[in-house]
């Protein structure tokens, strides 16, 4: 009897000892909230593929795929902090949520993740999948540019503008760095399935922009001053007078206009555009015949377009009578 004793509490303890493990696998190696740590790893290891597998998920039609995998990836997850898998909270027998609370830009979001159980393993382990779904997508756009810098990485903008297909939770950034544009960087959270804000890049000129104009500009106004006549001939300065003549004509710049350029999308009215001319010559009175001196400052206004298409800009005056 003591043998038959000894043997059936061996056979308790077996038993015991196996449910004990089959609910610790169920619970670490098979729940949902092993599911959802793998997905987390996934995607700070940049492995776009095993992380869109075990989402479930879909990539819109017609979407840049620049972020779902790679150094692209990585950096999207990099800025997560204290990222934190919760309980799953069911909700329905075979469905439940699962937290994961993290802080990104000094603030402490949740992102929630529903997974459903879809069978099991050897009839022991259950099997939990994430609900399909589809990633969501953020839009990133720049006036007077075709590209920008998305988590460090080049991505075309066809018409100015791309939606980007994004795992989530993910941190977003872009940016636009060109010869005669250039735009700050801009930040968006993915937070869940919900579409995020766009990111609308707000370019400006470069100094370099500006230094081209204003050449142009200068070489444009000091031609009009190389003309020796009262009113210059499709320029924006000009000598009304009702006297004579008495000696040459010669007109300077005093003051060149400084050109502010507005963001714009391939073309840009310029202006008002105000700056001042000099008028130096000798007039003479029709009724007393006297002859003066006459050396005046001439203020003058005018519009320009500016037209840049890839390294070549055009500035094209616009003279108004």
């Amino acid at each position: 009897m003591k043998v038959i004793a000894a043997w059936l509490l061996c056979v308790l303890v077996v038993v015991a000892a196996f449910l004990a493990t089959v609910s610790f696998l169920n619970g670490r190696l098979y729940g949902p909230e092993h599911q959802v740590g793998l997905y987390l790893d996934a995607l700070r290891e940049g492995d776009g593929g095993k992380a869109l597998g075990l989402l479930h998920a879909s990539v819109p039609e017609g979407s840049d795929p620049t972020l779902l995998d790679g150094d692209a990836l990585r950096r999207a997850s990099a800025p997560l902090e204290d990222a934190t898998v919760g309980e799953a909270r069911r909700t329905a027998p075979d469905r439940v949520e699962v937290p994961v609370t993290y802080t990104l830009d000094g603030a402490e979001t949740t992102t929630v993740f529903p997974l459903q159980r879809t069978g099991t393993e050897w009839g022991l382990f259950d099997v939990w999948e994430f609900e399909r779904t589809a990633l969501p997508t953020i839009e990133v756009s720049a006036a007077n540019s075709v590209q920008a810098v998305v988590n460090g990485v080049d991505v075309g903008l066809p018409g100015g503008v791309t939606a980007l297909a994004s795992f989530y939770p993910a941190a977003v950034t872009a940016q636009y760095q060109g010869k005669y544009f250039a735009a700050p960087e801009q930040h968006a959270a993915v937070t869940g399935r919900e579409t995020p804000p766009p990111l609308a890049l707000a370019t400006e000129a470069t100094p370099e922009l500006t230094r081209a104009v204003d050449e142009q500009l200068h070489t444009f106004l000091d031609g009009c001053a190389e003309q020796t006549v009262f009113q210059p001939r499709n320029c924006p300065f000009t000598y009304p007078t009702d006297e004579r003549l008495a000696g040459d004509i010669s007109w300077s710049i005093e003051e060149y206009p400084s050109a502010s350029i507005p963001p714009g999308d391939g073309g840009w009215l310029l202006g008002p555009l105000r700056g001042t001319a000099r008028i130096d010559t000798r007039l003479q009175d029709f009724f007393s015949g006297a002859v003066r001196n006459v050396s005046e400052p001439v203020p003058f206004e005018f519009d320009a377009e500016l037209t840049v298409t890839g390294d070549a800009i055009t500035v094209t005056p616009v003279v108004r009578y």
